[in-house]
């Protein structure tokens, strides 16, 4: 399989919580699968983005495991690194706390792609799926910097929750407001809003 090419640097305009320009899907709502996963048989991959956010990390020495490659914990420091950045943008964060209000992740899944190794440079995009009136469905999807290929993804289903209480509650109306802007409403590949089963 081939590389795609090296992405351009990413427009002084680009937003974490808006879909990448490029990004297509096809119509029948499937699953992104993105290259260079290899997609199941019912789904087709997702074209790569054409610009890549500035690199949030890179994989430090004391990162990688025994198999020469970054250890699955630190997905998720890259990853939690992506979600406080696309925080500010959905009224969340330091602000959101000051009023009172967290977010606590309630779900997480997490599918990796590809090793990354020491010095790699990682940049991660971020987009809203979807969100209910006490919930949020997110997508992290990381990135080598560099030469554009995706290393891994992440959906996260956060909540709504009152910090004072420490019980789930409902988001405020100016944040909800913010979610139907950035909200693309495409798919998740494994985690939904509505509890299963």
């Amino acid at each position: 399989m081939r590389r795609p090419p090296m992405p351009p640097r990413p427009p002084s305009s680009w937003s974490a919580a808006a879909p990448m320009p490029g990004a297509s899907r096809r119509p029948t709502g499937a699953s992104w699968a993105g290259w260079p996963i290899r997609p199941a048989d019912d789904e087709e991959p997702m074209t790569e983005p054409t610009t890549l956010p500035p690199p949030l990390a890179e994989v430090r020495p004391d990162w990688v495991d025994n198999n020469g490659h970054m250890n699955m914990g630190f997905y998720m420091v890259v990853f939690d690194i992506a979600t406080d950045q696309l925080w500010p943008e959905l009224g969340l964060g330091a602000p959101f706390r000051a009023r009172g209000l967290g977010t606590f992740a309630a779900e997480a899944w997490v599918n990796y792609v590809r090793e990354v190794h020491v010095g790699m440079p990682l940049a991660c995009t971020s987009e809203v799926l979807g969100y209910d009136g006490k919930r949020l469905l997110a997508v992290h999807r990381m990135y080598h910097a560099g030469e554009g290929w995706l290393a891994a993804e992440n959906e996260v289903l956060y909540l709504c929750i009152d910090l004072g209480r420490r019980r789930v509650t409902t988001w405020p109306e100016d944040v909800l407001a913010r979610f139907a802007v950035c909200s693309t409403g495409r798919p998740a590949r494994r985690l939904a809003l509505a509890r299963r089963g």
